[in-house]
Order: C-alpha cells, then sequence, then structure tokens
C-alpha cells in the first residue's frame, strides 16, 4: 500500500465543475449559478449605460441658424437696381430699370437667396423683389427654376416659422405665375415637402376663441395646406401622385 503523502498543491475543482453519481450511473454536472445584478444596478433601476431621462426630443421641428446669404452681401455693395419707396400703402420698391429688362438668371435666384433674411430692410427686399418680378416676368420665369430649388429648401430647413411662412406665400404665387410653372416643379418635391410634412399639423388650439392668425395667414399649417393646393391644380396630371408619395396622409383637393 501506498503511504505516500497527497501534494497539497492540487487544485480544488470549482463548484460549477463538480459532478455527482446519478442512480443510474451517469455523470450528471451541475450547471452554473445564475448571475445576479449588483445592488447599485438595482438601486438605480436603469441598465449601465442608460439614463432616466431617455434619449431626448428628436428636434425636428427646432429652428436651424440660417446660413449667411449672397442677397445681403450683394445688396450691401449696390449691385441690385432698386431703392425704397414710400406710397399710399406703405413702403415700396422703386426699381432703377424695367423689371421686364432684368436678367431672370442673375437676379430671380439671388432674391428667393434673400428669402433666409428676417432683418429689415433685407426681408423687405428679398419678398418685395420676388412678387414683382413674379408678376412681370412672364416666360422669363419657368427656365430659371432649378437654380430656384436650392435657395427655396435652405429657407425650409431653417424650421424657423417667419421664414417658412414667407417662404410658402412665394410658392403659391411662383406656380401661379406663368404656364407650366406648377409643372416644372413638381420634379423637386422630394426637396421641397419633406419640411412640409414635418410642420402640417402646425396648428394652435384657442378653444372658443378667435384665432387672428388664419386672417393675418401667419398659421403654418393652414399656409401648408393651401400650397399642397396650388401645388396639385398647377402641377398637372403627376402632381398628386408625387404629393402623396411625400405625404402619406394628403387627400387630394381636386379629385374629391
Amino acid at each position: 500500500k501506498d503511504t505516500t503523502p497527497q501534494s497539497s498543491c492540487c487544485l480544488q475543482v470549482p463548484l460549477r465543475f463538480q459532478t455527482q453519481q446519478s442512480t443510474r450511473g451517469d455523470l450528471v454536472t451541475h450547471p452554473p449559478p445564475p448571475t445576479t445584478h449588483t445592488p447599485s444596478l438595482i438601486m438605480s433601476g436603469v441598465i449601465k449605460g442608460t439614463s432616466r431621462i431617455g434619449p431626448g426630443k428628436a428636434g425636428a421641428k427646432s429652428q436651424r441658424p440660417a446660413p449667411p446669404t449672397q442677397f445681403r452681401r450683394f445688396y450691401e455693395r449696390g449691385d441690385f437696381p432698386i431703392a425704397l419707396g414710400c406710397d399710399s400703402t406703405g413702403n415700396t420698391i422703386t426699381w432703377k430699370v424695367d423689371i421686364e429688362k432684368l436678367d431672370y438668371h442673375h437676379y430671380l435666384p439671388l432674391f428667393f437667396d434673400g428669402l433666409c433674411e428676417t432683418t429689415h430692410p433685407y426681408d423687405f427686399f428679398a419678398q418685395r423683389g420676388i412678387r414683382d418680378m413674379l408678376k412681370n416676368g412672364g416666360p422669363k420665369i419657368l427656365p430659371v427654376i432649378p437654380q430656384l430649388i436650392i435657395p427655396i429648401k435652405n429657407a425650409l430647413n431653417t424650421r424657423d416659422p417667419r421664414i417658412v411662412q414667407a417662404t410658402l406665400k412665394v410658392l403659391q404665387e411662383l406656380v401661379k405665375s406663368a404656364p407650366m410653372v406648377g409643372e416644372a416643379i413638381v420634379p423637386y418635391y422630394r426637396q421641397i415637402l419633406p419640411v412640409m410634412n414635418i410642420f402640417r399639423s402646425n396648428n394652435s388650439n384657442s378653444g372658443d376663441g378667435i384665432d387672428y392668425s388664419q386672417q393675418k395667414r401667419v398659421n403654418l399649417g393652414d399656409l401648408i395646406e393651401e400650397t399642397l393646393e396650388a401645388f396639385e391644380r398647377h402641377g398637372g396630371p403627376d402632381a398628386f401622385i408625387n404629393i402623396k408619395y411625400m405625404i402619406p396622409t394628403w387627400e387630394s383637393a381636386v379629385l374629391n
């Protein structure tokens, strides 16, 4: 019989790996003990790496800073043939040349770029200048449409209610300014309509009070509805399906 003492350096087998013999002679392995959360995580009630506040708002309607405009730089340099005038209705624009003789490819995109302005007199000159040029442009407006999309998109992407309101009013006048203009804008709905879809339900609930924003045409939700109706009425046969693609909840104002 071997009486050599066993070495004390033998490793102890962990409990989770110990086995025992069943009644049938098979070896049964004990499962590992269940893991438990630390008391700090149980007390906080949140998973590690998160917070009670949550992810926060997406910020889809938050205002973006307006980029510096070329319109202001050209106006301060004196490159526009305009001056401030007055009549019985208030301030107006005095044109130093005939509007029909203007180069619309050069001036109209610059005036649309001024839609991002919110300070006087830049915003006044930009918006009034656009209306005068659309009123007297005629066939000169249609070839310039591709150059107007980026300034319109930049103005809408600011999410500033004042800028968006002015841009929507200008868009309504643009599609009515000359034949085929509304149809020429249809391919660019993907650049224009996303912001309208965000603010379409932006209406104030005044209860039984009087909402003067409708009379003053500063209610954003109503302006978007008017603009979409103008797009559909003047955009030709493909206008509705393209509006419906970008704004799925839109119901036709013409077919119904």
